[in-house]
């Protein structure tokens, strides 16, 4: 879900295409041919029904993005000695959460399967189909991107 959230930017559209992504995938498994884990597969597909989707939007794209709980909301507490430190680590994991969901699909989709999806290159190539190249050149901007937007955002003094 996570990654059709950070591409999609919409709860209603990721639930959608994940739906999409399990039909596909359901109607595919005979096709499996274990050349790759099945995660990486079932990736691919839910990133290409999330590629089709984006692709049929009009330029102007919606900026309605609604986590709930489960997909990085509140963080659990870091001890229950210091609320200061639980409330700063949970204001940045928000604020962490917001710069991705504003960042270009292309570059969310990459770094959410980096660091969420804890996959490596070779997966993200996989899942992507893009050139190794590309996919490190993408990851790499959604890191200065992401940076950039932090310290923006640090800068202001919403986090001190």
């Amino acid at each position: 879900m996570t990654l059709a959230l950070r591409m999609l930017k919409n709860r209603a559209d990721a639930e959608e295409a994940l739906q999409d992504a399990f039909v596909r995938a359901f109607g595919a498994l005979s096709t499996f041919e274990n050349k790759s884990t099945f995660a990486t597969w079932f990736y691919r597909i839910v990133f290409n029904v999330c590629s089709t989707q984006l692709s049929k939007r009009p330029k102007q794209r919606e900026a309605s993005y609604q986590a709930d709980a489960d997909e990085g909301g509140a963080p659990e507490p870091v001890s229950d000695d210091m609320p200061d430190v639980d409330y700063e680590s949970a204001e940045f994991q928000s604020i962490v959460h917001d710069a991705i969901g504003a960042m270009p699909e292309q570059y969310a989709a990459v770094l959410t399967l980096f660091y969420v999806q804890e996959m490596g290159y070779d997966e993200i190539v996989e899942v992507t189909g893009l050139p190794l190249g590309t996919v490190k050149n993408r990851l790499f901007r959604a890191r200065v991107l992401l940076q950039r937007s932090v310290l923006k955002r640090l800068g202001e003094g919403e986090y001190a």
